[in-house]
């Protein structure tokens, strides 16, 4: 979709004639099309860019649907694609990952042919322990290359591997590791966040007092400080390294197409964590070819994904999507402030990032310091930007594209679940965008905006989203809960996939996301988003972040509460207060003047960087606050 060809409504951002030129796909309306008309002969395509040790029998059986098959009869192994098969080509000496410690005084970066060699070496140690095809294995761990190679490793020899995030708490881990009765746990001495230790392998010991299906652990040095050691159970990885069993190649296990791959806990406001189950055939298509459009993959390219790897993004975006298509993989182990706010601005002027994704929730931190931070360096290796984890405020997306991307940079705004495993709302770099949009489906897909009975609703009109045709890389159950998959996903519009989040769509067919349907206020019958909420205080020159929530009222149902953090200089006052909610009125209407504004020194957030809406709506009628497994402190 060329900039020339598009007459748009609203504030548009086009892209340049060079963006257009540069791009691997420079006509998104033809493939779109494509894709629509013929949605198995768009993903066998796919698919067919990659090896496979048998090709598919059938591309997509949907006879037991939800429960949908993708690449029916292929042998395959995601580890093959991101790892071996680039042995064999020119990349077998390009950098496949670089590693920077956060104190920023160790660097370590890794061939396609030595990432290979550490994962052979991985998978033997893994295999010694005797896990095999089918088995689960726990990783709980800080960022460092050896969390890849353990994730790896595991898909090489057909284990089921259940990335914990390595911030979780003694029971949330505990609560995983029994859940999915792993054999193995695969943990770190210590991490280092914000300059700090984090006690990983005293975490983990506490946690394996109630998890008897763990027969070893494997512990990888990190920090240097002391640990205990449990005899017969405990390993050090550096030790086992040493041994000869560890050296040589591991013979890469032949998997079915929907044979699993891993599983990842999700939280969702109620309940215990799910647990999501991806296969190894239809995530490898849809991380490969989703990356491949949406960030427009070049072998020159340095990408880097901010996100941890016990996330989703982490798995899809920082591992799995960037090692399949071939890519330069950048990882740093901290944070974007410590010990100052240019850390990130810093790494991307030194290793020449050229495709920079990271969550709002960072941007909006790093707005709060100015511009004098990132203006320090050069940041003109950077040609694409993404952003990822909740909708983005227009002022955050402006403040990025302006003083990041120096006006020159798209900005692929993705929508995406743990459950979709890869992008399912996002541009390409060749389409006009909309600051705030994640604009349309990704190829193949159809997203509709619904009402409570399943009924379309106007554009302009906010509804739920629901997705209506299946795709390769869609969860494929809720592991060991069949019917939670159904009831959670597939029973309030059956045949449709309900994401649980609201939505709307305008008239040129832009999806606007809105927030969870959790996050939904109704204030006097009119529906209002805690997003845009958010945005209209964001506005405001004294606040850094805030968060809005519904809360019960006589008269109106639910009336809007908001908390406020302020940037620095600016002090709580009753004064302040009205003049936010006068603020918020303006820009979006009486109806949306909150009821009252807190200000509060910190937000409840999880530590993928959402604001837990749910924690303050308790705290604030003083009820139970539920699961905190999964906030920040």
């Amino acid at each position: 979709m060329p900039a020339k060809q598009t007459q748009l409504e609203g504030e548009v951002y086009y892209p340049s004639q060079e963006v257009i030129q540069q791009a691997v796909l420079k006509d998104w309306d033809e493939l779109a099309q494509f894709a629509e008309r013929d949605l198995e002969g768009f993903w066998e395509r796919e698919a067919e860019q990659l090896v496979w040790f048998k090709r598919w029998d059938k591309v997509l059986d949907a006879s037991q649907a939800p429960f949908y098959k993708w690449f029916v009869g292929g042998k395959v192994n995601i580890a093959y694609n991101a790892v071996d098969r680039h042995l064999l080509t020119f990349r077998k000496n390009k950098l496949a990952l670089i590693w920077e410690a956060e104190d920023g005084k160790s660097e370590r970066t890794f061939s396609y042919y030595a990432l290979n060699r550490e994962v052979n070496r991985m998978a033997n140690i893994i295999k010694s322990m005797g896990v095999g095809k089918g088995d689960r294995v726990t990783i709980y761990m800080g960022r460092i290359p050896e969390i890849v190679f353990a994730m790896l490793a595991c898909a090489k020899i057909g284990a089921i591997h259940s990335v914990v995030f390595g911030g979780f708490s003694v029971d949330a881990l505990q609560g995983r590791i029994a859940d999915s009765e792993s054999k193995l746990v695969i943990t770190c001495d210590g991490a280092y966040q914000n300059g700090k230790l984090v006690e990983l392998k005293r975490i983990v010991d506490e946690a394996l007092k109630h998890c008897p299906t763990v027969e070893n652990v494997i512990v990888v040095r990190r920090t240097g400080h002391e640990v205990p050691m449990e005899s017969m159970r405990d390993h050090w990885y550096h030790d086992m390294c040493a041994l000869p069993i560890a050296n040589g190649k591991c013979p890469t296990e032949e998997m079915d197409a929907e044979d699993p791959l891993f599983i990842l806990y999700t939280s969702g406001s109620t309940g215990k964590p799910k647990a999501i189950l991806h296969t190894h055939g239809g995530y490898m298509v849809g991380t490969y070819a989703t990356l491949k459009y949406v960030f427009d993959i070049n072998d020159e390219d340095r990408f880097w994904c901010t996100a941890d790897p016990g996330w989703i993004t982490g798995h899809s975006y920082l591992v799995y999507g960037p090692l399949v298509n071939g890519a330069t993989v950048f990882m740093f182990e901290g944070g974007p402030a410590y010990p100052y706010p240019n850390r990130w601005w810093q790494l991307i002027e030194r290793f020449g990032i050229t495709i920079f994704y990271t969550a709002p929730t960072a941007i909006r931190g790093l707005m709060r310091f100015g511009e004098a931070w990132p203006n320090k360096h050069d940041l003109s290796s950077l040609r694409l930007l993404g952003t990822v984890g909740e909708p983005i405020n227009p002022e955050a997306w402006k403040w990025f594209y302006r003083v990041i991307g120096k006006e020159r940079c798209p900005i692929m705004d993705t929508w995406w679940q743990t459950e979709t495993g890869a992008f399912m709302i996002t541009p390409t770099p060749v389409v006009p965008l909309k600051p705030g949009s994640g604009t349309r489906p990704f190829f193949g897909q159809v997203a509709e905006i619904v009402d409570e009975h399943g009924n379309p609703v106007p554009d302009g009109s906010e509804g739920y989203l629901v997705l209506t045709r299946p795709w390769p890389s869609m969860l494929r159950t809720i592991y060991k809960d069949p019917e939670r998959y159904i009831s959670q996903y597939w029973s309030k519009y059956p045949g449709k996939y309900m994401t649980g989040d609201s939505a709307r769509r305008d008239k040129d067919g832009y999806f606007w996301i809105i927030g969870r349907v959790d996050d939904v206020i109704k204030v006097s019958g009119h529906r209002l988003g805690t997003a845009e909420i958010e945005s209209a205080l964001i506005t405001h020159p004294a606040v850094a972040e805030s968060a809005a929530i519904g809360l019960p009222h006589e008269i109106k149902g639910q009336a809007i509460h908001c908390f406020v953090q302020l940037k620095p200089g600016f002090a709580p006052s009753e004064e302040l207060s009205e003049e936010l909610r006068q603020h918020v009125a303006r820009h979006l209407g009486p109806i949306a003047r909150p009821e009252e504004v807190r200000f509060i020194d910190k937000l409840p957030k999880t530590r993928s960087g959402k604001i837990m809406r749910r924690v303050l709506k308790a705290r604030a009628q003083g009820l139970p606050e539920g699961d905190l497994s999964t906030l920040e402190e």
